[in-house]
């Protein structure tokens, strides 16, 4: 319900601050970030937005802030009746905020009159100027853009330099630096190795940091091939965040990169239930479904996050593979057409017009994907030309991905599409190559339990 575009990096990071905090709660069930947010500024009645969030109760409010000054406001209200449960305004200093959200979470769980098995969670403090510069450095980090990551880590940086001990501002840090090569603006290396150290060092300080813990199990998962270690990160993640929807996200990817194909549609599902209009989080269970080969459901989920998100890139590739998979090679086309992103486009239409039995635009296709997107799309290209049939040269582009360090690498023992080539003698070799293999997946333990 806040105003002042100035300051809306604050306004959002307490709300952000405040839903973690009753995220923790296991006796509350709390609907994601995203899903929760995707509510801000729209002038929507409290009863539409529970029915859409699937929730009870909702919790609103505003955050002010003039200098050192805040004012918040928060009311809970019982969207089954439209009533006001409770309000509260407080009329504060930056140095009291951690103590005002604990006081509203207080609040939040006397008036719902929930019963807590055991102490309520209390907000991390530091420094009330090292923690505004942290939220302002989190949403500008979530841009996903260079100037967006390069603005993030130098605020974080001068966070850490009023506290240096600030664990989640290391742990913010290891994200940046790891998103940056995962969207290929810096060299794989140039962004992991920093992730790992800042992870590293967030760990050291708070070794309960489970967004750290996290973090170096998304670079074990994706950049090292060590499964065993992404295995431990996540368990000791979920242990501390059980129901994090963004760590469960990546453990499914993990769990899927097992094998454990049943584990991975659980925890997608449940992220789903518990951030229902989050689009990534649709199109993420339709890749899971794909790989699990169920296209139809695969179409539904990819379907959906085109509804919360019309031109999300990479969901009308995801429908055209699906497609493929039913056996519907001009449907497929038709959606590989329309897919908004070039490299993804390329990588559907070479299959697509292969299935349509049209080998010059599908080495077109192919040609012009190799000379624009050899590097980052390696492994892609070894699945299509497996699609293709042509097993030697498949084998080829997997080489190259593993010289490129291509993290898509993660989910070959599954890749449905790599299919043509699972009866070649050198597929069981290179999947022991890269520790993925049957025998040393099933021996790598990943034991984690979903919250009601």
């Amino acid at each position: 319900m806040s105003d002042d575009a100035s300051n809306e990096y604050f306004s959002d990071g307490i709300s952000e601050e405040l839903l973690n905090l009753l995220t923790k709660i296991p006796e509350l069930r709390v609907t994601a970030r995203t899903s929760s947010f995707s509510f801000k500024g729209q002038n929507l009645e409290i009863r539409e937005i529970a029915e859409r969030l699937n929730v009870a109760h909702v919790l609103e409010g505003s955050v002010r802030k003039t200098g050192n000054q805040v004012r918040i406001t928060a009311q809970l209200i019982d969207a089954r009746s439209d009533t006001h449960l409770w309000s509260n305004t407080w009329d504060r200093t930056l140095d009291d905020i951690f103590k005002i959200q604990d006081e509203i979470a207080a609040e939040v769980v006397e008036q719902l009159k929930v019963t807590l098995l055991g102490a309520a969670p209390t907000v991390e403090e530091t420094d009330p100027e090292a923690y505004a510069l942290f939220l302002q450095a989190r949403q500008l980090g979530r841009q996903y853009t260079a100037e967006g990551f390069e603005q993030s880590i130098a605020l974080l940086q001068q966070a850490l330099a009023i506290d240096p001990d600030y664990a989640a501002a290391w742990a913010e840090l290891a994200r940046n630096y790891s998103r940056q090569a995962s969207f290929g603006l810096v060299p794989i290396d140039e962004g992991v190795r920093p992730a790992r150290e800042a992870a590293s060092r967030a760990l050291a300080i708070d070794p309960e940091n489970a967004e750290a813990h996290a973090e170096l199990g998304r670079i074990a998962l994706l950049y090292d091939y060590d499964l065993a270690v992404a295995a431990r990160h996540y368990e000791r993640a979920l242990e501390l965040k059980p129901a994090d929807t963004d760590i469960l996200t990546h453990a499914a990817v993990l769990a899927l990169a097992l094998g454990r194909l049943d584990k991975a549609i659980a925890f997608q599902e449940y992220v789903i239930a518990r951030d229902p209009v989050n689009s990534r989080g649709h199109r993420r269970l339709g890749l899971v479904y794909l790989d699990t080969g169920r296209p139809d459901e695969a179409i539904a989920s990819a379907r959906t996050a085109l509804t919360l998100s019309p031109g999300f890139i990479t969901t009308k590739y995801l429908i055209g593979v699906a497609l493929l998979l039913k056996g519907e090679p001009e449907a497929a086309l038709a959606a590989m057409q329309q897919e908004p992103d070039e490299g993804w486009r390329l990588i559907g239409l070479v299959m697509a017009y292969e299935a349509l039995d049209q080998a010059a635009e599908s080495d077109a296709a192919l040609a012009d994907l190799i000379e624009k997107h050899e590097q980052e799309a390696a492994y892609n290209i070894a699945y299509v030309l497996a699609f293709r049939g042509e097993a030697d040269r498949a084998f080829e582009w997997l080489d190259k991905a593993v010289e490129y360090n291509d993290p898509g690498l993660t989910e070959a023992p599954v890749d449905i599409l790599f299919a043509n080539i699972h009866a070649d003698p050198r597929w069981l070799p290179f999947l022991e190559s890269i520790g993925k293999s049957p025998a040393q997946l099933a021996a790598i333990a990943f034991e984690v339990t979903l919250p009601q």
